[in-house]
């Protein structure tokens, strides 16, 4: 597995299919192993945030979510191979997951929107067992660490946001009784139901992220990490 630095970050030059049979074996493997899926903001924010830069490296993979990477890595004369958006790579694990009747645990976004997603997912995957669900407001981890931990999953969903999700996933990855760990910010939102999702064309061209901001004009701050990012690609290269 061949890892393609992007701005300081590793990225792993797979294709879906090569990622979702890793994370099986990660999963029938009860390593508490971590995947995460940065995009240009998580990037951005990583060179500035030497703990989550870490916690990123530190992960057993790190998927490409964001299509501006793509085109970053393309920059820098360093393609990757496919990028693998987070959520999309969830529904794939499950869908494998729920063949065999493994389990997984929701751990994230406001209370009841992990317990709706669990819902969905069952009608889903009919054969996907939910372990276990916690919302993201907490202010001690011991009792998400016991209630996880009792429940055994083989993958555990992190929707945090970053940086949370990253550096709880590394700190924590020691304490757990689970297979995989993935971090997939707002994704238990989408499979609840409370947010809609870019329509397929959108997601197709690479501009999920245009439809959120249409969607959700308050993200124009966080969406100015884009170009940053691709000038910082430019530079790099430049001075290279």
């Amino acid at each position: 597995m061949s890892r393609i630095d992007i701005l300081g970050v590793p990225f792993d030059n797979m294709m879906m299919d090569e990622v979702v049979d890793y994370a099986m074996n990660c999963c029938a493997g009860r390593s508490a192993a971590y995947v995460v899926t940065p995009n240009p903001e998580i990037v951005m924010s990583a060179r500035e945030n030497r703990e989550l830069m870490e916690a990123i490296r530190g992960a057993d993979f790190v998927l490409p979510d964001g299509i501006g990477v793509i085109y970053g890595a393309r920059i820098l004369g360093s393609p990757l191979q496919e990028r693998i958006p987070g959520i999309d790579f969830a529904v794939r694990l499950m869908e494998r997951l729920s063949y065999a009747k493994s389990s997984v645990f929701l751990f994230g976004a406001k209370p009841g929107v992990a317990e709706q997603a669990g819902e969905n997912l069952k009608e889903r995957f009919p054969g996907l067992v939910i372990a276990g669900t916690c919302d993201g407001y907490f202010t001690d981890d011991a009792p998400i660490i016991t209630a996880i931990n009792e429940a055994a999953p083989e993958l555990l969903l992190v929707c945090l946001g970053s940086p949370k999700q990253e550096l709880w996933m590394a700190q924590n990855a020691g304490k757990l009784k689970v297979g995989l760990m993935a971090g997939l910010g707002g994704s238990l939102d989408v499979f609840a139901g409370v947010v809609e999702r870019a329509p397929e064309r959108w997601q197709r061209l690479g501009l999920e992220w245009l439809y959120r901001l249409i969607k959700e004009p308050s993200r124009i701050g966080r969406m100015m990490k884009l170009p940053k990012f691709v000038l910082c690609a430019v530079k790099e290269r430049v001075t290279r």
